[in-house]
């Protein structure tokens, strides 16, 4: 899961302005919860002239609490924030992407591609384009950008583009948004055929130009009504918008809509409550899954139990409004009792289990008045690999709490995500292999009650304008996804998320040893390197003897040996080579 956005401003003639680079940062900022590991923006002005500033890290840091916004010049642009996925976290897959040929293309993309190899394959062998990332959102760039270079012109209009994207969906499968610019052209953007990753777009008039309209795309409508924008509509399933400058939209189905599935994740943790998506509001539907976990509850339980409940109390932020909702329906006291540090990232993506628990408490602090001799029931939004959920269950005994009983607004999660969100590995979902007595026991709670797929799924279909029979992606939740997955695909997941993770656990080794707090697995990690086990875990090499993965079904095991025999030297970070990026300047003469 990222964030995208794309902006074009009505007022084209005005080669000095950086209108369009600010909106894109301060939208930046409104969609910042989608991807806290880097962002960029990268912007269009007079002569086609294109300008980009990205890296690692939050917005903030990213563009030097907007300092950098004046590099940006120009009247349209593109912005990105990307979240950790199983794959490399280089500050070279920091987007958006740009490949100069044909036409200059600029590009942001939102979700995962689930048959990378074969894209990959098609490139190099028939394409003759080289990709310089492990980042398959660099893929679908060159595929694109390889479609449209068929049209062989000087020059394209819509209708080049439009065939050129038909062209890309037939060779691309997956879940995906994403908004695009060609240098001096305009913006486009295009949502996979099942609607699995969200996409928008509003209008406001030109604040410089009367009579002109600025038009602008984003993951989610809350960074367009902020920033004045109004007629928000989505980008259907399968379908493309072209805005040339000075144009009005033209919108196109390129490719027929094979379903209407967003993720429902988004409604249950990603998503702004402020937000809504595809017609369903975000806030509405979790006040939604709150009355029917509280319904649950009762079922689970019995009244009798229910009664021995003294407060209801929510794990912030995003299970408040169900946390809310559920007290209204159990007549149970809706109490704050824990307070959240909200500078502190999410833990779930953090490597290392220790890493995680130290970091629920930076993250969590209790109020010990709330739990003192009651009986507490918990709300979360959810259940990932159960670590936190433990830590959380501890404090609240720490805090006095009498008995605990924990509630997931959604149910167990036993798979992968496979369209842009790395949750966790199988083998480290807390669900997998356990039912919900043993998953009680295994964070220390009295009761474990977990929503129901089918309440979950009617918690949000019931606020759906297309109707009750609303579809969802609902993989993780039962391993059904909505596009074909090809053999052998998880078992790369599995491997490139531990490939990926390697350096980055070497690094924290050889900082514990600096700091003279190194285990025995630290050490031997540093002293012997690591290798990644069966389960895609890193863990030390035995006797020097490093792993050998095969049958990688990326080609990742093949780029790996590549590196080896060239011997070129595995890198913790690389940066792009395709434009000067003005993040890269930290002297740029704003001391």
């Amino acid at each position: 899961m990222c964030g995208i956005l794309g902006l074009i401003l009505g007022h084209i003639d005005d080669p000095s302005s950086t209108t369009a680079a600010a909106d894109l940062h301060d939208a930046l900022y409104y969609l910042q919860h989608r991807g806290q590991d880097a962002c960029g923006i990268a912007t269009c002005a007079s002569g086609g002239r294109i300008y980009q500033c990205k890296g690692n890290g939050m917005a903030a840091k990213v563009f030097n609490d907007g300092s950098r916004v004046q590099d940006l010049p120009g009247f349209m642009g593109l912005g990105h924030l990307r979240y950790p996925t199983a794959g490399s976290s280089a500050s070279a897959e920091a987007q958006p992407f740009y490949v100069n040929s044909p036409y200059g293309i600029t590009f942001a993309h939102n979700g995962n591609l689930i048959n990378a190899e074969d894209l990959r394959k098609f490139l190099d062998r028939d394409a003759h384009r080289h990709v310089n990332t492990d980042s398959d959102s660099e893929l679908m760039l060159n595929v694109f950008a390889n479609e449209l270079n068929e049209t062989g012109k000087a020059r394209v209009n819509e209708e080049d583009l439009f065939s050129s994207l038909e062209r890309m969906y037939g060779r691309c499968t997956g879940g995906w948004a994403c908004t695009a610019m060609l240098a001096g052209f305009g913006i486009l953007g295009f949502r996979d055929p099942y609607g699995i990753r969200p996409l928008v777009l509003g209008s406001r008039p030109s604040g410089s130009l009367a009579g002109a309209t600025d038009f602008m795309m984003a993951s989610e409508s809350v960074a367009l009504r902020q920033l004045g924008f109004s007629n928000i509509v989505d980008i259907l399933p399968g379908q493309a918008v072209i805005i040339r400058k000075g144009a009005a939209p033209v919108f196109r189905q390129v490719v027929p809509q094979l379903a209407y599935s967003p993720d429902i994740f988004e409604f249950v943790y990603f998503a702004r409550p402020d937000t809504i998506i595809d017609g369903i509001s975000v806030h509405h539907s979790r006040q939604n899954m709150g009355y029917k976990l509280a319904d649950t509850i009762v079922r689970t339980l019995g009244e009798e139990t229910v009664k021995e409940i003294d407060v209801v109390i929510p794990i912030p932020e995003t299970s408040n409004t169900s946390a809310a909702s559920l007290s209204e329906r159990l007549k149970i006291p809706y109490v704050q009792g824990f307070v959240k540090n909200r500078y502190v990232f999410r833990t779930f993506i953090m490597p290392g289990q220790g890493a995680r628990q130290k970091s629920v408490r930076r993250k969590l602090s209790t109020i010990p008045s709330e739990f003192e001799g009651r009986t507490v029931l918990l709300v979360d939004d959810s259940i990932v690999r159960g670590t936190t959920s433990r830590e959380i269950v501890s404090m609240a005994r720490e805090a006095g709490a009498k008995k605990v009983i924990f509630a997931s607004c959604s149910p167990p999660i036993t798979h992968a995500h496979i369209y842009g969100i790395d949750l966790a590995s199988p083998q480290e979902l807390i669900a997998h292999n356990r039912d919900r007595k043993a998953i009680a026991e295994h964070i220390g709670a009295e009761e474990v009650i977990y929503q129901s797929l089918g309440d979950l799924k009617a918690a949000c279909a019931e606020l759906s304008p297309r109707g009750p029979a609303q579809e969802f992606e609902i993989g993780v939740f039962c391993g059904k996804y909505v596009t074909p997955v090809t053999a052998g695909y998880f078992e790369h997941l599995e491997r490139l998320r531990g490939e990926s993770q390697k350096m980055k656990v070497l690094e924290k080794a050889k900082e514990a040893i600096i700091h003279g707090v190194a285990g025995e697995t630290e050490v031997a990690m540093v002293t012997q390197s690591a290798k990644v086990n069966v389960n895609g875990q890193v863990v030390p090499e035995i006797n020097g003897t490093v792993k050998t993965v095969n049958g990688d079904a990326n080609g990742h095991a093949r780029r790996k040996r590549e590196r080896e025999e060239s011997g070129t030297p595995p890198v913790r970070d690389r940066h792009d080579i395709s434009l000067h990026n003005f993040a890269t300047d930290p002297h740029r003469g704003y001391e």
